[in-house]
C-alpha cells in the first residue's frame, strides 16, 4: 500500500493488485489487532533494532524516516499515540482504521485497486519487465513492485508465492525461518509452569558451543508448549540459520538485580525466618507459588524436607537455578505463530538506493519479501514503509 502510494504521488499510474478480498490483511492482526504502526524514534534507533542487514536500510530509512511515516499518517486524518517503549498507535486502538487510512490515501491519488487477484507470473522480455499474468488476463506494465510479504502468518495470505516469483527471475532466497516467535521447550516440568508471568528476568541464550547468541532482561511467559514474552521473542532473531534451534538452550535470571553474594545473604535471612517450616513454605518470599514445586524437584529434594535440614550445597544450588535456570529448546513454534519471516530474497542482487533488482529491470522490492528483520515494537512495519515508499517513488520519478 505504501509502494502504490508512493509511486502514485510521484506520477505513476498504478494498479494495486491485491489477491484477498481485502486490503492490509496482515495489518489488522498487527499488535494484537492495534497495530503498532511504528515506533516513534529516529533512524539510528530503528537502524540499532534491525536484526540482518542494517546497512541495506540506510538509504530507505532517512529517504521515508519514522517522523515521516507519522507525518503521512496525520495528514490523512489518523490520530495517533505513543505508548511504552515509544511505539506508536492509532488512538482508536483498532487496525482497521490504519487500513482505511492507507485505502483514502491510495483512492485519491487515483490508484486502481483490484481485489481478488492472483498473479501467477511475472512476465518479462530481455531482463525488461512486461507486465503480470493474473487469474483475470494479463496486465501490462513497465514496472512491478513485489510486495508479497513472507510466510509468517499464512491465514493473511502469505504464503511465500513472492519468493517463488522472485527465484523463476533469477533472484536468490535466502534461509526462511519463523522470526519473532515463540520457543517450544523439551523440559516437561517448564510447561507445568503454563501462565507464569516474569517482569524482570534476564535471558541468554546460548548456541551448542556455549558461546552466547543474545542477552537481555524484560519481560517472559511461561506456556503449555514452553516459553513466550518480548524477550524470548527478539531471542529467536539470534538462533543461527545454519542450525537447528535443538542446538541452542537458554538459561533465565530470575534475580538479575541481585549478585550471587546479595542473593545468599537474602537466602540465608529467607531460611532463618522459615527455619521450623518445610521447603515448599520456606521458599515463598523468593519465587512465584508455581515454580516452588518445580525447583524443589530441581534441587532433588523431597517438599516436605525441612529448611534446617538444607545443606550449604544445596543452598548454593539454588542460587545458580535463580540465577541460571536452564531451559533446553525443541523447536521454534510455526509459521503460524510468528511475527515475521526470517531470510527472503538476497539483497545482493537489489539496488538499495531504489530498490530495484539488478537482474531484471522494472522489477522492485518492498517488505518482508526482503532478507530483513528487526525486533518487535514497530520497526518491522517501518521497514515496509520505508522500502515501499522507495520503491514507489524510484518509479515514479522517472516515469
Amino acid at each position: 500500500m505504501m509502494a502504490a502510494y508512493s509511486a502514485a504521488k510521484h506520477g505513476a499510474q498504478v494498479v494495486l493488485l491485491e489477491k484477498n478480498e481485502k486490503l492490509g490483511k496482515k495489518l489488522y492482526i498487527t499488535g494484537k489487532g492495534r497495530c503498532n504502526i511504528t515506533n516513534d524514534s529516529d533512524v539510528e534507533n530503528h537502524l540499532a533494532q534491525i536484526t540482518t542487514n542494517k546497512k541495506f536500510m540506510y538509504s530507505s530509512l532517512y529517504t521515508f524516516d519514522p517522523y515521516m511515516t507519522l507525518q503521512f499518517f496525520e495528514e490523512q486524518g489518523l490520530k495517533t499515540k505513543v505508548e511504552r517503549g515509544n511505539r506508536v498507535f492509532p488512538v482508536s486502538d483498532k487496525s482497521n482504521d490504519v487500513i482505511k487510512t492507507f485505502q483514502k490515501a491510495l483512492e485519491d491519488l487515483d490508484v486502481d485497486i483490484r481485489l481478488n487477484m492472483h498473479v501467477s507470473r511475472i512476465l518479462m522480455d530481455h531482463s525488461q519487465i512486461k507486465g503480470v499474468e493474473t487469474n483475470k488476463g494479463v496486465i501490462e506494465a513497465e514496472n512491478v513492485i513485489l510486495a508479497t510479504g513472507g510466510l509468517s502468518y499464512p491465514i493473511t495470505g502469505s504464503d511465500g508465492e513472492g519468493y517463488k516469483m522472485a527465484k523463476k527471475l533469477g533472484h536468490a532466497i535466502t534461509q526462511t525461518l519463523p522470526g519473532l516467535v515463540p520457543f517450544e521447550t523439551r523440559d516437561e516440568d517448564v510447561k507445568t509452569l503454563q501462565g507464569l508471568a516474569l517482569r524482570n528476568a534476564s535471558l541468554t541464550l546460548y548456541d551448542h558451543d556455549g558461546k552466547v547468541l543474545y542477552k537481555d532482561m524484560g519481560e517472559m511467559l511461561f506456556t503449555h508448549f514452553g516459553i513466550s514474552g518480548p524477550l524470548v521473542l527478539s531471542a529467536s532473531s539470534h538462533i543461527p540459520r545454519t542450525s537447528s534451534a535443538a542446538k541452542c538452550r537458554v538459561t533465565i535470571d530470575m534475580k538479575p538485580a541481585m549478585d550471587i553474594q546479595k542473593l545468599d545473604k537474602r537466602i540465608l535471612r529467607d531460611f532463618e525466618k522459615y527455619q521450623k517450616k518445610t521447603i515448599k513454605n520456606g521458599l515463598v518470599d523468593l519465587m512465584p507459588s508455581s515454580m516452588i514445586p518445580v525447583m524443589i524437584k530441581r534441587l532433588g529434594l523431597d517438599e516436605d524436607t525441612h529448611i534446617y535440614d538444607i545443606t550449604k550445597e544445596v543452598r548454593h544450588h539454588l542460587i545458580r537455578l535463580l540465577k541460571e535456570f536452564p531451559i533446553g529448546i525443541k523447536d521454534l513454534r510455526s509459521y503460524k505463530e510468528a511475527i515475521i519471516t526470517r531470510g527472503g530474497v538476497d539483497l545482493s542482487d537489489i539496488d538499495p538506493h531504489t530498490m530495484e533488482s539488478k537482474i531484471v529491470k522494472g522489477l522492485y522490492f518492498a517488505g518482508e519479501i526482503l532478507d530483513l528483520d528487526a525486533y518487535t515494537g514497530g520497526y518491522n512495519l517501518q521497514i515496509a514503509y520505508s522500502t515501499g515508499y522507495l520503491a514507489g517513488m524510484s518509479i515514479g520519478m522517472k516515469e
